[in-house]
């Protein structure tokens, strides 16, 4: 199973100075070889290297970044292609689907730059890195990680690395390569609930309470707002201070959570049941404050979490339909709008248990992730004799 692992960089200024100049360097000459693929009918790898291989040399970057610049570029234009034929930028004729074809890709001036093993190398033992830059080989950067980081990457690194600037902070993402645990036979599910007010509800009766991330998120609107409204020059500053900090504080507690239910998972060898939530933001038909609440819910990146811990533990996992698990009654299976009284209250019209709507909904979860794993399940049943 493939990760990424990041590892933060701690260069001297000379040093910080150099990458950043090399990032710029890369990116200018990937938007310039980007605006001639936007007029070349063949934009495949080749075709670039054959048409701008050479410039890319002239402008100080050695062979191996060269060819990285030219499989970004590439790279970009199949991914865009993709989409295109994928319809996630529209029909044909529509407006974003023409704004996007009527231009060429644009690379901001410090975006991730690739570096294989000939351009990068480790020196775990040490903890620094050697890497190529514009100004010549850097040696001996020292970078920063846990001991269960720096384990991965001495068993598993596998592929490229990827330099990236972020708050003026260099950091480097490398791929490894995780074998995956063997995946055993659950005795029994847990349904998970994936919600604004409650974050996540198993069926085992943990409840991961939005409140406080909530809270931290109006917080961050109401002072983004008022900065904006400012906009002076202090202002800006704090802005940049306080960017990506709602995403690192939800992304840390879709960490918590995810690890917290598989590994409840693992240790009564249970499976687990998550709702197929894709394409809910374009389904979902909701007043102005609901949509900010859940445009801002990272419901995708809390089941990709649980899903790759579910993997490397070998914990069973099944998508579900989530249709109308919130008004259906897990001991009866009787369906009614009425049966929700309340946003946190199931009171069942047919057998009468009262129960909370999200453990309710986690537990209907359970049951049909069971029934998907039966019914996917082979039959280890013995043959009969002939």
């Amino acid at each position: 199973m493939l990760t990424v692992t990041q590892v933060k960089l701690a260069p001297t200024s000379e040093m910080a100075t150099a990458l950043q100049a090399t990032l710029v360097t890369c990116n200018r000459e990937a938007n310039r070889l980007s605006e001639l693929a936007f007029h070349m009918e063949g934009k495949s790898r080749r075709a670039l290297q054959a048409a701008a291989y050479p410039a890319l040399k002239a402008a100080g970057l050695s062979a191996q970044p060269a060819l990285h610049v030219i499989r970004k570029v590439a790279d970009a234009y199949t991914a865009l292609a993709a989409n295109i034929r994928a319809g996630n930028l529209g029909k044909s004729g529509s407006k974003r689907r023409a704004k996007v074809e009527s231009k060429p890709i644009v690379f901001r001036p410090e975006a991730a730059q690739s570096y294989d093993d000939r351009c990068l190398s480790w020196q775990l033992n040490a903890k620094t890195v050697s890497i190529w830059t514009t100004a010549g080989r850097l040696k001996n950067i020292p970078f920063a990680c846990s001991p269960e980081t720096l384990k991965a990457l001495r068993e598993y690194r596998k592929g490229e690395t990827d330099l990236v600037m972020r708050d003026g902070a260099f950091y480097l993402m490398a791929t490894c390569d995780v074998p995956e645990a063997a995946t055993f036979e659950p005795t029994g599910w847990i349904g998970v609930d994936l919600g604004i007010v409650n974050i996540a509800t198993t069926s085992t009766g943990y409840r991961a309470a939005g409140r406080g991330l909530n809270r931290h998120r109006e917080r961050m609107r109401d002072l983004r707002a008022k900065l904006q409204k400012k906009g002076t020059k202090s202002a800006k500053r704090a802005l940049k201070r306080l960017s990506r900090r709602e995403s690192r504080r939800a992304r840390d507690t879709n960490h918590v959570i995810a690890k917290r239910i598989v590994t409840e998972a693992e240790r009564t060898t249970a499976g687990i049941g998550l709702e197929d939530l894709s394409g809910i933001r374009q389904r979902a038909r909701l007043r102005k404050p609901q949509r900010v609440a859940l445009h801002s819910w990272a419901f995708a990146q809390l089941g990709s979490f649980v899903a790759y811990k579910a993997k490397r533990a070998g914990v069973p996992l099944v998508y579900v339909d989530p249709a109308y698990t919130s008004q259906t009654c897990a001991d009866c299976g009787h369906t009614d709008k009425k049966n929700r009284p309340g946003q946190a209250t199931f009171a069942c019209r047919s057998c009468g248990v009262v129960a909370h709507a999200d453990r309710n909904a986690s537990r209907n979860i359970a049951h049909r992730a069971e029934s998907a794993w039966n019914a996917g399940r082979q039959s280890s049943a013995p043959v009969a004799a002939p």
